[in-house]
């Protein structure tokens, strides 16, 4: 039998990484949704399509081929052939994700592959719309939060670590506006699901939110080993 987590949230909550452990601590497979649309724009960006034109990024997507596969226990980004996983990344490249993910056209296309996904293998993903919309009928639907001040501090010390030249009240107030947009865009906002379980993980560890998000999904499904 195969399983589905979904956990979603705003961007900065740790997700991805919380997703990424839980899943080798279930043998389950990590989806990240996230990277999927930061590699449609980071196609826009390096091919000159303006990201605020829907029926150019629209008329994209048949000439995107996205890949996702484990390397030495890591999970790589391959987009038409190249391993992007760094370059998706970059703080200019997230602000295009966040305007092509609006676009219904494209999370369509992108809800196919990842509920195709879904359907052959006991999965994790994290995202934005995970438990309302692509895995409605997951088993277990989880909301993270994270303070604004403290997301915003991870990011800006993530980026300055990457050599990039930010100061961390730009990067919070992109965080707001990015929040802002994926809150208030029309199709597929970011959302609780009405059965999902929010975890705040402002205060504590990677680890302990791990365990906490481990010990609901068992609660829910039982011992499955």
């Amino acid at each position: 039998m195969n399983y589905k987590i979904a956990i979603d949230g705003p961007s900065g909550t740790g997700k991805s990484t919380i997703a990424k452990l839980l899943a080798k601590k279930l043998s389950f497979v990590y989806i990240d949704t996230g990277a999927m649309y930061r590699a449609v724009g980071l196609y826009c960006y390096n091919n000159g399509i303006d990201i605020n034109d829907e029926e150019k990024v629209v008329g994209s997507l048949d000439n995107i081929d996205i890949n996702m596969f484990y390397k030495d226990g890591v999970q790589e980004i391959e987009l038409n052939g190249e391993i992007v996983s760094d370059a998706i990344r970059e703080n200019h490249i997230s602000k295009c994700a966040s305007v092509v993910s609006a676009y219904q056209p494209v999370r369509d296309r992108l809800v196919t592959m990842q509920r195709a996904l879904a359907e052959k293998n006991s999965v994790i993903m994290d995202g934005r719309d995970i438990g309302t919309v692509v895995m409605p009928d997951a088993d277990l639907k989880v909301y993270m939060t994270v303070a604004d001040e403290v997301r915003a501090e991870r990011r800006y010390k993530e980026l300055i670590e990457k050599g990039q030249d930010v100061t961390y009240e730009k990067v919070l107030e992109e965080l707001k506006e990015r929040d802002f947009r994926d809150m208030n865009r029309e199709n597929s906002p970011l959302k609780k699901a009405d059965d999902a379980i929010i975890v705040d993980n402002t205060d504590t560890t990677i680890d302990e939110v791990v365990d906490k998000v481990y010990d609901l999904f068992k609660e829910k499904v039982g011992n499955i080993e």
